[in-house]
């Protein structure tokens, strides 16, 4: 059986948990950062994991991670 092609923008911006949660940066850390306040700034830096819905799919696209 032929190989899987990884998703090139998914290998970016997601990895794997040895338990097998996705993990992703977050959103909204990325221009504008004048009005925000530094307590929210410094929470968007942390990780997330992705939603249970979306999981599934974004281990599709990264199949040997």
């Amino acid at each position: 059986m032929a190989k899987i092609k990884t998703h090139s923008g998914a290998k970016k911006r997601f990895s794997l948990t040895k338990g097998g949660k996705v993990k992703r940066s977050q959103a909204y850390r990325r221009h504008i950062l004048t009005k925000k306040s530094t307590k929210r700034k410094r929470a968007l830096r942390k990780g997330i994991y992705a939603s249970d819905a979306n999981a599934p799919t974004i281990k599709k696209l990264i199949p040997y991670a």
